[in-house]
C-alpha cells in the first residue's frame, strides 16, 4: 500500500458560504480553518493547499461565551519600545470592522508561514448578509447544524 500524495493540479475548490449569525467564534473558526487546510477531503495533504473557499456573513452576530466579549484582551504591538496595544471583542465588534474579530479567530488556527497566509487568502469575511461572490455560486454550509453547541441563543 503506497501513501497518497495529491498534486497541487489534482485539487478542486469549491465554495462555501457560512451565515455566523448566532455562531460561537472559536466554533465557527475552528470548523472553516478546517475547511480552509482541506482536512474534510480524503486528499489531504499537509503541504499542499487543498483547501476550499469560504464566505462568512453576518460576522458582527457572532457570539462569545461567558464573559469574553468584555473580559478577552487582544494584543498586538506598533513596532516601538512600549508599544503594546490592547482592546477587547466588544470594542472591536461595536467599531468600524467586526469582521476582523472572526477573521483574527480564523487566522490564529491555520499553520503560520506561506501556506498558511495562502489558505488564509481564500477567507472572504463580511459584516453584513450581502456579498459579492454570487457568480461562483457558493454552497450553504450549515455550521449550527453540526453541532448544538456551535449556536448560542443568547
Amino acid at each position: 500500500m503506497r501513501t497518497y500524495s495529491a498534486k497541487p493540479a489534482d485539487v478542486e475548490s469549491k465554495w462555501y458560504v457560512v451565515d455566523a449569525d448566532g455562531l460561537v467564534v472559536g466554533r465557527l473558526a475552528a470548523v472553516v480553518a478546517s475547511m480552509l487546510r482541506g482536512k474534510h477531503k480524503p486528499i489531504f495533504t499537509p503541504h499542499i493547499d487543498c483547501g476550499d473557499n469560504i464566505v462568512v456573513v453576518n460576522a458582527d452576530k457572532v457570539r462569545l461565551t461567558g464573559r469574553k466579549r468584555e473580559r478577552k484582551t487582544y494584543y498586538r504591538h506598533t513596532g516601538y519600545p512600549g508599544g503594546i496595544k490592547s482592546t477587547t471583542p466588544e470594542k472591536i465588534l461595536a467599531g468600524a470592522h467586526p469582521e476582523r474579530v472572526v477573521e483574527k479567530a480564523v487566522q490564529r488556527m491555520l499553520p503560520k508561514g506561506p501556506l498558511g497566509r495562502k489558505q488564509f487568502g481564500k477567507l472572504r469575511v463580511y459584516a453584513g448578509p450581502d456579498h459579492p461572490h454570487d457568480a461562483q455560486q457558493p454552497e450553504t454550509l450549515d455550521v449550527a447544524a453540526l453541532n448544538p453547541k456551535n449556536a448560542r441563543s443568547r
